[in-house]
């Protein structure tokens, strides 16, 4: 029998309203696979079968490349796995040259690395809402946060946090309306207003910022992105799609506008996550009151080291070759699907097939883990109740002939 909820509690209702679809998946040997080794994107599972899979957002393949592994086993056997202190103690000297490369990529701005992406969020947007950080001053009557309803569940899940700093609402990014007037409200309640988005969608599109700024800047509001997914496919230096997309204004990157970026996806580490502010005053104050920089651990030893050599693949153009792999692939992608998978035709290295129903997406998975291929199925709340998703992240490192063993088993054609 469903679980009695009380009314606001968002957990008890996301789980009343899942299905068992996922524990189906599981119990298929659709997902949630377990392997031993890999050689390109092919994995050899713990079973010692062979598969092709299309789950790591590691998009352009430098997780496996040979100067990131050397590096992280130097480290390894130089100063060992980890070095258990903040970093406000002690740091290891590749996490100052980390960021100070990342600010490189980033047009001069200032970059501090965090454990993960989530923790950047939980750093950065109480100090930004009280007014702590000296570039991103806030009105008289506090923050009004709004809250874009497709944005990462690592931003929906501090709505709580939030409410304790300012306002919290949400939004639909595709009822641009409804963001001007919750825009327009927080800006007559004397709030400065705080909008968080993502810049590539996880299991999404592509998210306007550029609008989005638009509207932001007219009502004095700052716009924060989580671009997690966007970050090194885009760029002469990969410094990913939302920062990009401000490239041909005066100054690039505009100051009311914070990007927030993943470590552990398309640039290669195996976890970690940085936040890029206006100016040293503002860093200075991040690493002093930042919660997870002050209490918690740092960025696994090897890990730093092996992103310090991504960031200088980044700038010494091979980021940029990678990127003209992974691009290729995913047009293959799409002439192969005749553009009928979502995010067909952008630069989005996520393609995705949407189900009319939990079984049909269940029974694709089916056959393409019959074949040798291993997807994401997925299910509500990641898509609407009922209906099911089969998610492809494609790389620079798969083969035309991996593409099109994937895309026959599909069985999707416009």
């Amino acid at each position: 029998m469903p679980r009695t909820t009380e009314r606001g509690n968002w957990v008890a209702t996301r789980v009343d309203k899942t299905s068992d679809a996922l524990t189906r998946a599981i119990a298929a040997d659709l997902t949630s696979h377990v392997f031993a080794a890999r050689e390109g994107k092919e994995v050899i599972l713990a079973d010692g079968a062979r598969a092709v899979e299309f789950i790591s957002c590691s998009y352009l393949g430098l997780d496996t490349h040979p100067a990131l592994v050397e590096a992280a086993v130097t480290t390894l056997r130089r100063v060992g796995v980890q070095f258990s202190s903040s970093r406000t103690r002690m740091r290891h000297e590749d996490l100052e040259a980390l960021e100070s490369l990342l600010s490189a990529v980033y047009g001069d701005r200032h970059a501090t690395c965090f454990t993960s992406v989530g923790s950047v969020h939980l750093g950065v947007l109480p100090l930004l809402g009280s007014g702590v950080l000296p570039s991103y001053p806030i009105a008289k009557n506090g923050a009004a946060f709004l809250i874009e309803r497709t944005a990462h569940a690592s931003l929906q899940v501090l709505r709580g946090v939030l409410e304790q700093i300012g306002t919290v609402d949400r939004f639909d990014c595709e009822r641009p309306d409804e963001l001007a007037v919750a825009l327009a409200a927080a800006r007559e309640a004397g709030r400065t207003p705080i909008v968080l988005v993502d810049g590539v969608g996880s299991m999404g599109g592509l998210i306007d910022v550029r609008g989005l700024y638009d509207l932001c800047a007219a009502a004095d509001g700052y716009l924060y992105v989580d671009d997690a997914h966007g970050v090194s496919i885009s760029g002469p230096r990969g410094a990913g799609f939302a920062y990009e997309e401000f490239r041909d204004l005066p100054g690039g990157l505009p100051a009311s506008v914070l990007l927030v970026g993943s470590l552990a996806k398309a640039f290669g580490g195996s976890n970690g996550g940085f936040v890029v502010l206006n100016s040293e005053e503002d860093t200075v104050q991040l690493r002093r009151f930042a919660n997870p920089l002050i209490f918690g651990g740092p960025i696994a030893l090897p890990v730093v080291s092996a992103c310090r050599v991504s960031a200088e693949l980044h700038l010494d153009g091979t980021v940029a070759r990678l990127q003209r792999d992974l691009w290729r692939n995913t047009e293959l992608f799409d002439a192969r699907t005749g553009g009928a998978l979502f995010n067909a035709g952008t630069r989005s290295p996520i393609r995705g097939a949407l189900f009319e129903s939990e079984e049909d997406a269940l029974l694709a998975a089916g056959r393409l883990r019959k074949a040798g291929v291993i997807v994401t199925p997925a299910f509500f709340p990641t898509v609407a109740k009922g209906s099911g998703l089969i998610r492809m992240a494609v790389s620079a490192l798969h083969t035309a002939e991996q593409i099109e063993l994937a895309t026959n088993e599909l069985g999707v054609r416009a």
